[in-house]
């Protein structure tokens, strides 16, 4: 169970798999999209009816970290979280197989540091939620063999920023994995990237494993 604090805003930050068709206006039946986000916006919700809380979603389909800097003052600072949850790096993984195979992730953690340090600078007591980059198995061979080889690299390096800076590192590689020997990887991740239905309440599963202790304590 979810016991927020009154005022609280919780921030959902990342590329596709955190948009989940997010809808773009005041609509409620789509604020939040569909995926993890929105199956644990709304427990947050039913737990706290008797708080005012916000859910926010501002995550954005094909985003790399560098794409969450450039617009991080509109869809973060200026909405003031209290929680912020980032699930990004998939993207620039992508990006990097198409452009620049031969890319260092420390880049990716240079940016993700100076995404902390101004979010810090505008709320130093805000709860910071670091999800590590994950990846399932693609039809392209290629693709595939990129990915794989490159994850990791990724994942670490989210890893370290989160102990750098005191956040809850919410571990997803092993979830799939281990999942993935039980089961047909595709039913987890249909294309290697996106988490199917199933594949997103592992995804809540472990984000509450990491996060709720944290959350209700605070």
């Amino acid at each position: 169970m979810f016991k927020l604090k009154d005022n609280d805003i919780i921030l959902f930050q990342g590329d596709s798999i955190t948009d989940g068709n997010r809808g773009r206006n005041e609509d409620l039946n789509h604020i939040h999209g569909h995926g993890y986000q929105y199956i644990l916006a709304s427990e947050m919700y039913a737990d706290n009816f008797d708080k005012d809380i916000e859910v926010i979603n501002r995550g954005i389909s094909g985003n790399r970290i560098i794409d969450l800097l450039s617009r991080w003052d509109e869809d973060c600072l200026t909405l003031k979280p209290t929680v912020l949850s980032i699930l990004v790096g998939i993207n620039d993984l992508n990006y990097n197989f198409h452009h620049n195979p031969d890319a260092d992730p420390s880049e990716y953690g240079r940016i993700y540091r100076t995404l902390l340090d101004k979010v810090l600078a505008v709320n130093p007591d805000v709860t910071l939620i670091i999800m590590e980059p994950f990846f399932g198995v693609s039809e392209d061979k290629p693709f595939n063999d990129y990915m794989s080889a490159n994850i990791a690299s990724y994942a670490e390096e989210a890893k370290k920023v989160a102990e750098e800076y005191n956040a809850v590192f919410v571990p997803l590689q092993d979830v799939f994995d281990e999942e993935a020997k039980r089961t047909d990887v595709f039913k987890l991740l249909w294309d290697g990237v996106h988490p199917t239905t199933g594949g997103h309440q592992l995804l809540v599963k472990r984000w509450k494993e990491c996060v709720l202790d944290k959350l209700n304590n605070r």
